[in-house]
């Protein structure tokens, strides 16, 4: 592991409020894994921008009365506000809107230009004449080429994954009327030309994982499309060419260009050489399965076309998407949960908790269900981890007054006990650094269950011999599994390092979770349950306000 990380995730379209589906797979588990790398001493980044340009937006806009940029200026406030109230610890939160990204993406298109991975060609594009305007590829629907599924946007199918050549049975999204064809001239990158590049690079990363690769290596072998990087439309980042009047870039041409700019902003800003730093740091972009073709391919394809003037990522963390009870989500359909809605139910906590829990590293889609939901937080963080600190430091409030006593000579049991806190930090970090953010969680819940059990066998209660003992490690393992759920759960973590009479942040280092940093004598602080149980009929009414209609 290097000593330096810049994480990414893919970026919130300023079109609408962030909902459950949108942090699951990218932007609680870039988090997660950006706390977990500073407490491990890596000097880490999580930058993220709004996404603010495309024809979407321009009509939203229109239809509120609201310039473009007035309306997505709104939902990168309120995008952020919603991720905080998350816990989600953005290192920098920009817009791709902004003067340096426009520059930026400006500048990689001038010197792909320059080295002839650009060229210009008349095409026939769609035209609604009801509407009166060309149609970007979100507001051309049919059918998909390659699988046949139907109702899939032209420049995506979010069935097979693909990016359709020709959309079958096309049909304006605003008015729902076909559209006709009309003559335009676009500017496309040569995608085609960096097929073996690409897959050398695949092949060479050894951090990526081994099923999205295969099936990326696949769609090159099958033949890569140039790509069509310009749309007629008035709002994104003007071409700059003399040619180019009223085009602007393909959002996804500058959106994930905004990784690069903002990194280089924020870190310019601190007094850090931006370019350097991202060249010499580790890359992770966090993704969902939707948008793999863009990342593996286009993403890559035009840093290798600036001749790898900034590295290529390390990492692609790509999770599968979230359902809600079993149906997929859908904001047009009104089959969602607002993250900010949902958050004045339960404290950010219980959902981070969850979404960790359920969310393996993989593509498989993972679901959000409320009794499951209601029944993990009840048996597993209040049954198990809430109930064995609670027990851990209320006992040693109760019975020595607050304060750590003096342990004797150790046990075989105790001994077991021991050495479980002195295997934690290695046990839990190196699933952290597999990404396999789940797995981690659960063993750190086997933690907390084993010393739950390591209590009932001692039966301190009783003051028999070896109580000393017991108590001493209890309250060290609570304090282990402070730093331990830092990453998952800060708000709780804290509490416990509060109640330890530690102080109300967390400052240790990932390592010292393996420590007995409690010696004896140490004075306790107040304790108190963590969490308050979920009411089963809480849960039906959860269902009916924020579980949308049939």
């Amino acid at each position: 592991m290097t000593k330096r990380a810049i994480i990414t995730s893919a970026l919130p379209y300023a079109n609408g409020e962030i909902h459950l589906g949108h942090v699951a797979s990218t932007y609680l588990p870039a988090d997660v894994t950006t706390r977990f790398l500073k407490l491990t001493g890596v000097e880490a980044y999580y930058v993220c921008a709004s996404d603010d340009f495309g024809t979407p937006i321009l009509i939203q806009s229109e239809k509120e009365g609201k310039s473009p940029a007035e309306y997505v200026a709104h939902w990168n406030k309120r995008d952020y506000e919603d991720f905080s109230s998350f816990d989600i610890d953005f290192d920098y939160f920009y817009k791709t809107s902004s003067e340096e990204n426009i520059t930026f993406v400006q500048d990689v298109f001038n010197k792909l230009n320059d080295a002839g991975h650009i060229y210009e060609q008349e095409i026939i594009q769609s035209y609604c004449t009801d509407c009166e305007k060309f149609l970007p590829d979100r507001y051309v629907k049919g059918s998909c080429p390659h699988c046949s599924a139907e109702d899939q946007y032209s420049d995506l199918c979010e069935v097979c994954g693909r990016i359709p050549e020709e959309i079958l049975n096309p049909k304006c999204a605003i008015c729902g009327k076909p559209p006709i064809k009309e003559k335009t001239n676009h500017y496309f990158f040569k995608l085609k030309n960096f097929g073996d590049s690409l897959h050398q690079w695949l092949e060479e990363n050894n951090h990526l994982q081994k099923d999205v690769k295969k099936y990326v290596q696949n769609w090159i072998k099958s033949g890569l499309i140039d790509w069509d990087i310009t749309r007629d439309i008035s709002w994104g980042v003007p071409v700059p060419l003399d040619d180019a009047k009223g085009k602007v870039f393909y959002g996804w041409f500058d959106n994930h260009l905004a990784y690069i700019s903002t990194a280089i902003k924020f870190l310019n800003d601190k007094g850090i050489d931006g370019k350097e730093f991202w060249n010499s740091a580790e890359i992770y972009h966090f993704i969902g399965k939707d948008i793999v073709y863009h990342h593996y391919l286009f993403l890559p394809a035009m840093r290798l076309g600036i001749e790898s003037e900034y590295k290529l990522p390390d990492y692609i963390p790509t999770r599968g998407h979230l359902t809600l009870q079993a149906k997929k989500i859908s904001k047009s359909r009104n089959w969602y949960i607002g993250l900010k809605e949902f958050l004045q139910f339960y404290p950010a906590d219980y959902l981070r908790y969850y979404l960790v829990s359920i969310n393996p590293y993989s593509q498989d889609d993972l679901n959000f269900d409320w009794d499951d939901f209601a029944t993990r937080i009840n048996s597993e963080l209040i049954g198990n981890l809430g109930n064995f600190v609670n027990r851990a430091l209320g006992f040693t409030k109760k019975a020595f007054d607050g304060t750590v006593p003096e342990p004797e000579t150790f046990d075989e049991k105790d001994s077991e006990a021991e050495q479980k806190i002195k295997s934690l930090s290695s046990d839990v970090g190196t699933l952290m650094e597999q990404n396999h953010l789940d797995r981690a969680l659960k063993k750190i819940m086997e933690f907390s269950s084993y010393f739950n059990q390591y209590f009932q066998h001692k039966e301190p209660w009783k003051k028999g011999p070896g109580t000393a003992n017991c108590v001493y490690l209890s309250v060290n393992a609570a304090r282990s599994l402070a730093i331990a759920i830092l990453p998952f759960m800060p708000t709780s973590a804290n509490k416990i390092w509060n109640q330890l009479g530690l102080g109300d942040t967390i400052s240790a280092k990932w390592v010292d979770m393996s420590e007995l940093g409690i010696s004896a004598n140490h004075s306790l602080g107040e304790a108190s349950p963590l969490f308050s149980k979920v009411e089963s009929e809480d849960i039906e009414n959860h269902k009916k306000q924020l579980g949308p209609s049939e």
